[in-house]
């Protein structure tokens, strides 16, 4: 087990050993605007939202810290950051999907934000997760595509994406995270879910483009572990209800 370990992957892994989902939802700092935000955490609290992931492809630290600091006043959820760059860290968080782009060939998202970061990580109290991250085309050239200067995987190819996330797996990545990116007008296919989520052993997270509760359900019922929903509730918070009871439906008896 690495170092700064506080139970947030345990917690997961003992979810899906039970046939458990888990909710997250995406804040993402450059987006939000205080009304929203207060209306969010409300919601995500009284609904029973799992985790708030924290980041975003332009955020810079202050506007970071800021945020995690109202969260942590207002919810106690926890935060595990979601970063686009290695700037993007804080020690206000409980955790960090140390994410490698593995569906790229981007050498600066596979290991180089990686070499810059890890001093910090190694003295932070954050728990970290390394996830590997697997970009599939949403229909959309996405702020993700755009800065990380990579090609998503064709949303037709579930080979493809289980071969990434088998390699993944097999490098010892703790993680995979399908997503279709912020604003993805194609979500990830139910078909993309249930190939990926039978050739791993490891939890399963996807996002992007999830913005019904039909949509959350189909995709925990292909082999999603974990949802993460952004971008939809970023336009209209009430939708956290609706997603949080698709979500608390495939709970266990």
């Amino acid at each position: 087990m690495i170092p700064n370990d506080k139970g947030l992957y345990k917690g997961l892994t003992e979810a899906k050993s039970r046939g458990e989902k888990r909710l997250a939802i995406l804040f993402d700092p450059d987006k939000m605007r205080l009304k929203k935000m207060e209306q969010t955490l409300d919601l995500a609290l009284s609904c029973g939202v799992d985790y708030f992931f924290i980041g975003g492809s332009l955020v810079v630290n202050d506007m970071l810290d800021d945020l995690l600091i109202q969260i942590r006043q207002r919810c106690p959820v926890p935060l595990i950051l979601f970063p686009g760059n290695s700037f993007q860290l804080s020690y206000r968080a409980d955790g960090i999907l140390f994410l490698s782009l593995i569906s790229g060939r981007n050498p600066e998202l596979l290991i180089g934000q990686h070499v810059i970061s890890a001093p910090f990580l190694k003295m932070s109290p954050l728990e970290i997760i390394s996830t590997g991250y697997i970009l599939i085309d949403g229909g959309v050239q996405t702020a993700v595509q755009y800065m990380s200067n990579t090609y998503p995987i064709p949303a037709n190819k579930d080979d493809i994406a289980v071969c990434t996330a088998l390699a993944g797996e097999l490098l010892g990545l703790r993680m995979i995270y399908l997503d279709a990116g912020s604003g993805a007008t194609m979500p990830v296919s139910e078909s993309m879910i249930e190939a990926v989520s039978g050739a791993v052993s490891v939890p399963l997270i996807v996002g992007g483009g999830i913005r019904t509760p039909e949509k959350a359900a189909a995709n925990l019922r292909a082999g999603a572990d974990l949802i993460v929903v952004g971008n939809a509730i970023e336009k209209d918070p009430s939708l956290i209800r609706e997603i949080s009871a698709a979500v608390k439906d495939f709970q266990p008896a």
